[in-house]
């Protein structure tokens, strides 16, 4: 009886606790507010939600509490009406806001330092200033930051000499005192040469690739490691050694706890062939030199799994692009990726036109004398043709220290919209134990936010329907943020409002 008794109790104990799992709150929609405004999710800044949003030539900061009630909404007066760009890095009592502004002939980007409530703790800063000959709409500067947040590097690269390419590098610390500032040529070899996505790590080191693009969008044959050390004043250009392999967009992932950095992308046999596995260099830091090369090739189980419904197993993978790559302690590591693709009508898009959409990925825009990398995608011009978008399963791939594959997972999904790709893909969510994703699926005609896990092991869990999923609210995932170890922000629309949800895992 006794035994009886104390199981229930702990049952009476946990249960709240279980209740209160994947819970949703909403903020009431805020008239200035369209589908229309510019955001970003700061973070979660001493208890409060932070979201900047700018309508036009009107910037603020909307201020939430843990109940998502709007606390305040704060004006940026010294914010320029027009601005090229803006980035943040946020802490948990403060953060910086990276803006990048035109004044006549003049580009500016400036920071400026901000607090819980959104109020400046001192005067915006100029960081570094261009001419230039004409109204610029593109962004020029870059901002990277190492994932402890000791180290925030701002770049531009002046690409007026083909042959050689001017790097102008500035390095900070968390309190945004300059660590050094260099001027850097690299060769440029050929014209069809590009840069992958550019990563600090935590001691201040920067890394990308650059890799030879033969023809117009065509595959990837040769690939070089570029890094700078943090008070290096020249790049260290070494072959990565992929020899003759025809590859698809490469990845790059710093790994910390290992001083290491993981370069990572499918391969083919030969050109305008299918896409036959996994090509992967983990490239030592201390050596700088290659330290393992891992060639992982997909079986036919797995390119079962992972096809769409109307896909034969030699193409499944053809639509794949790797999203996400984690890192674990012991040297392992996970690698997610997603099927993504278009249709349209009086066009034929294919993976490249997908891949080098002005959306997606480095080399997007070029001017004559500054090259950015990045592109914001949201609110973009999609062009004339009626083109529908397509977001299809998920692969989770799990790798050991060594570079063996120790399990894959498959999340099967399936998602399109026209002329956007607002509503669909994903948002993935890291608890410690588990890896959520989150997506919208059509439900008995209505779109709802499901929540499905992949844990340690490979095995894959569906949760129930999220609580307090209110109809006529449209989630965006894509663009939500994890603010906390168990908290995410996912913009959402309701009646053409732009609003937000905190969703409590």
């Amino acid at each position: 009886m006794n035994r009886m008794l104390s199981l229930l109790l702990v049952s009476l104990l946990i249960t709240p606790c279980l209740l209160k799992a994947q819970q949703i709150t909403y903020t009431e929609p805020e008239r200035e507010d369209s589908r229309r405004t510019n955001f970003e999710i700061i973070g979660k800044i001493n208890g409060n939600f932070l979201v900047y949003k700018n309508n036009n030539s009107s910037s603020a900061i909307s201020i939430y509490d843990g109940n998502m009630k709007l606390v305040q909404r704060v004006p940026l007066a010294f914010m320029p009406d027009k601005y090229i760009n803006v980035d943040f890095v946020a802490y948990p009592d403060y953060f910086y806001m990276i803006y990048e502004h035109q004044r006549k002939s003049i580009i500016h980007c400036t920071a400026v330092k901000l607090d819980g409530m959104g109020q400046k703790i001192g005067e915006p800063l100029d960081l570094d200033t261009t001419q230039i000959g004409f109204a610029a709409n593109n962004k020029i500067y870059t901002t990277v930051v190492s994932d402890n947040k000791q180290r925030i590097m701002v770049f531009k690269i002046n690409s007026k000499n083909p042959k050689s390419f001017l790097f102008t590098t500035f390095l900070f610390d968390s309190q945004l005192g300059l660590v050094d500032r260099h001027r850097i040529f690299l060769p440029m070899e050929d014209k069809n040469e590009l840069f992958t996505d550019f990563l600090l790590d935590n001691e201040g080191q920067m890394v990308f690739g650059k890799f030879l693009r033969s023809g117009s969008n065509d595959f990837i044959s040769r690939v070089a490691v570029v890094t700078k050390s943090e008070k290096a004043d020249s790049f260290t250009v070494k072959d990565m050694g992929s020899a003759d392999r025809i590859l698809d967009e490469i990845k790059i992932k710093v790994d910390n706890n290992n001083k290491r950095y993981i370069f990572t992308g499918f391969y083919y046999k030969q050109k305008k062939g299918n896409i036959e596995g996994l090509y992967t260099v983990v490239w030592d830091k201390a050596t700088n030199l290659r330290s393992k090369e891992t060639l992982t090739i997909f079986t036919d189980e797995l390119r079962a799994q992972a096809k769409s419904t109307d896909a034969n197993l030699k193409m499944a993978f053809n639509d794949y692009f790797i999203k996400h790559i984690i890192t674990k302690k012991d040297g392992g590591y996970l690698l997610v990726s997603e099927s993504l693709y278009t249709t349209s009508r009086g066009n034929m898009f294919n993976r490249w036109d997908y891949m080098y959409n002005p959306m997606y990925g480095p080399g997007g825009f070029y001017s004559p004398y500054y090259y950015s990398p990045y592109y914001n995608p949201w609110n973009r011009n999609y062009g004339n043709y009626a083109t529908r978008y397509h977001a299809e399963n998920i692969m989770v791939l799990s790798f050991d220290a060594t570079g063996n594959m120790d399990w894959s997972a498959i999340i099967p999904k399936s998602q399109f919209d026209d002329e956007t790709e607002n509503l669909i893909s994903h948002q993935m969510f890291n608890t410690g134990g588990e890896l959520h994703f989150l997506f919208n699926q059509y439900e008995r005609r209505n779109m709802l936010l499901n929540d499905q896990s992949v844990a340690p092991d490979g095995k894959v869990t569906r949760y129930p329907t999220l609580k307090n999923l209110d109809k006529g609210y449209d989630f965006m995932p894509r663009y939500g943020k994890q603010v906390s170890g168990w908290e995410s922000i996912v913009p959402c629309l309701y009646r053409n409002y732009l609003c937000f949800a905190k969703l409590d895992f």
